[in-house]
Order: structure tokens, then C-alpha cells, then sequence
């Protein structure tokens, strides 16, 4: 999860200006959304990896059977979860990503 700490894109949907998107891209703006939304799922896809790896470890099937308090209630369970549920739409990074030049269309 490295790749999203240093983005600052906004958690709530807001407005872009499709002139800026094509002058970023240098494309036009079907080209552009189209590509954004290629990078869109391979962000998407890379988080779900991230969180699914992370809550393996707390698969019950992984735990020690002594340890059933543990399985009903983790906290670090329910917080990891919202970590992730608080992060910004992968679209909303995507977007960022090429408006603050990181990426190349």
C-alpha cells in the first residue's frame, strides 16, 4: 500500500474539467478516459490484493483454535477494514495521478 501514501486525491467524488484531462493527456477525452480506466482497475485490482493478503492473516483456519475471543471480535481486524474503506475510489487516484504528472498517456 506504499503507492497510495503519497497521493492526495479526494475521498468524496468531485467535478473534473475535461479540458484539463485532455490537456494532460494530450489525447482526447474518450482516449483519456478510456485510459484512465484501464489504470483505475489495476489500482483497484492492487488494493483488493493488499487487503485480502493482510486479512489472511487473520483467517480462522491460520489462528490457533485456543484463541476463539480472537475470532469473534479483532480489532485490528475492524480497523484494517476501515482503513481501507476510508481511502479515496481508485478512479479519484487515478485522475490524480495523471493531473499531478505522475503518469504518462
Amino acid at each position: 500500500m506504499n503507492f497510495l501514501r503519497d497521493i492526495d486525491a479526494p475521498i468524496n467524488t468531485e467535478t473534473v474539467d475535461c479540458i484539463q484531462l485532455e490537456k494532460k493527456s494530450g489525447k482526447n477525452i474518450y482516449e483519456t478516459i478510456c485510459i484512465l480506466e484501464k489504470i483505475s482497475q489495476k489500482i483497484f485490482n492492487k488494493i483488493k490484493e493488499d487487503l485480502y493478503a493482510k486479512l489472511e492473516e487473520f483467517n480462522p483456519m491460520n489462528m490457533n483454535k485456543n484463541n476463539l475471543e480472537e475470532i469473534f471480535e479483532n480489532k485490528e481486524q475492524i480497523e484494517l477494514s476501515r482503513l481501507y474503506e476510508k481511502l479515496p475510489k481508485s478512479t479519484s487516484i487515478s485522475i490524480q495521478y495523471l493531473m499531478n504528472g505522475k503518469i504518462k498517456i
